[in-house]
């Protein structure tokens, strides 16, 4: 017999554990079913570990920044205590009891089982099935998208996971892929002494954002030591005495000490038993309303949406599914217009919105501005590290931003008034008029608004 509960919540990533505590605290009887770590990839093998080991690298690059400026410095880098760092502060050696028993105290059921979907209302975990009278929240997340390339199968290559977990670092290192995750743990492990190489198939890295920022983030890794073999492809994969080949489709081939993937990820729904709710278990995301409903009774969250696959995106999500859930008269509609998202490189590289070429191929009637941060006072007096611009993309029609990329020393924290300035449709004319504090980073927006 099936144990009759309100809501089963499968998968307890962030936006699956703030959806299950929520409801769980408003009274609904509520089960989490989760095979892997409660609060999922961020805590313990993406946002949080990673930004600590960029902390700690950034902190090698403005030490070497003092000679001109400050005097004299030198740096050893010690990957010690980075290590020791993320597994006693961040993961509790990726142990997630503190996020099971948080869970727990709120009043929600957790099971450590593989969740799958066996009817219209009912999920199974372990030996026990449930009912969920008020519905079904799908928050299984993503995994690394490994390419099919030839080789590469039964290597000991690493994703984020292990190059997370590494206890000491590689003398050389491989990475397929140049988007944020590739190039942020390219740029750590180079700052702490790795000979890195990135190889992209996109003739620039970065490719989904403004090609600026590609330029840029590309010559901030190069002066860190980083190459990169951009346009062409791995063809091929070998393994032998400790190191890694990549044959390339241009006939180059590079080695090294580990091969990092970070090629992108992927929903893992083929055994979810989403076909029991009328969903495709093949499709590349789970579609869903304004409200993040994927049909009757049966609501989606973060990654598997395919919105965005951001920590950020995934707690709205989980706020919309929630006050819709309990049927808050103002519930509110989702709106991802003005999404925003940071490559925590040296320069942070944030954006908003659309990208340029998005904006055109969206058939606006668009108008862009741009200033380079070494221009401005701040830029100018920060000195040495003051790579970055800020570029505007404005809807010339309706005299609005639709996106903004801000890439400099604070650029995920500058990118704050963009975001705002896209997501309420401030004027153009409104922004120009605005006060910019003197002499700040964020002051270039003005300068960049003067230039549309």
């Amino acid at each position: 017999m099936a144990e009759q509960v309100d809501v089963v919540v499968v998968g307890l990533g962030v936006g699956g554990e703030e959806t299950a505590g929520r409801l769980a605290q408003a009274g609904l009887r509520v089960v989490g079913i989760e095979s892997r770590l409660v609060g999922g990839e961020c805590p313990y093998y993406g946002c949080i570990p990673s930004k600590m080991m960029i902390r700690a690298a950034n902190l090698i690059a403005e030490t070497r920044r003092v000679d001109g400026m400050a005097g004299t410095a030198s740096v050893q880098p010690d990957w010690a205590p980075v290590a020791k760092r993320i597994r006693a502060e961040a993961t509790d050696n990726w142990n997630d009891k503190v996020a099971v028993d948080r869970l727990v105290s709120k009043g929600a059921t957790v099971l450590k089982e593989r969740g799958t979907i066996t009817g219209r209302n009912t999920v199974r975990a372990g030996d026990r099935e449930f009912e969920a009278t008020r519905g079904i929240v799908i928050a299984t997340g993503t995994i690394p998208a490994v390419p099919p390339i030839d080789g590469l199968a039964g290597t000991p290559y690493w994703t984020n996971r292990e190059a997370i977990e590494a206890d000491t670092l590689p003398v050389s290192m491989l990475v397929l892929g140049g988007g944020a995750i590739g190039m942020e743990l390219a740029q750590a492990f180079a700052r702490f002494g790795s000979q890195v190489s990135v190889i992209e198939g996109a003739a620039e890295v970065l490719s989904m954002e403004e090609p600026e920022s590609g330029v840029l983030a590309r010559e901030a890794l190069e002066r860190d030591g980083v190459t990169f073999h951009t346009g062409v492809h791995a063809k091929q994969v070998g393994y032998a005495g400790n190191t890694f080949t990549v044959t390339l489709d241009n006939g180059s081939v590079v080695s090294g000490e580990k091969l990092l993937v970070a090629t992108g990820r992927r929903i893992a729904t083929d055994e979810l038993g989403l076909d029991q709710l009328g969903l495709d278990p093949k499709a590349h995301r789970i579609e869903v309303d304004g409200h993040v409903r994927a049909g009757d009774k049966v609501w989606a969250i973060g990654d598997v949406t395919g919105v965005g696959v951001f920590t950020h995106n995934a707690m709205y999500q989980a706020d919309i599914a929630v006050r819709d859930i309990l049927e808050e008269p103002d519930a509110p509609t989702a709106s991802y217009h003005a999404m925003p998202r940071v490559t925590f490189t040296d320069p942070e590289i944030g954006a908003v919105g659309l990208t340029e070429k998005q904006a055109r191929e969206a058939g606006l009637d668009v108008r862009t501005g741009s200033t380079p941060i070494p221009a401005s006072t701040r830029g100018w007096i920060h000195k040495a590290g003051n790579e970055g611009f800020i570029k505007v993309v404005a809807d010339n029609e309706r005299g609005v931003l639709v996106g903004a990329t801000s890439a400099g020393p604070t650029g995920g924290e500058v990118l704050s008034a963009l975001a705002v300035a896209v997501h309420a449709a401030v004027p153009v004319h409104s922004l120009r008029q605005m006060i910019y504090a003197y002499p700040t980073f964020h002051r270039a927006i003005g300068e960049a608004l003067k230039a549309l």
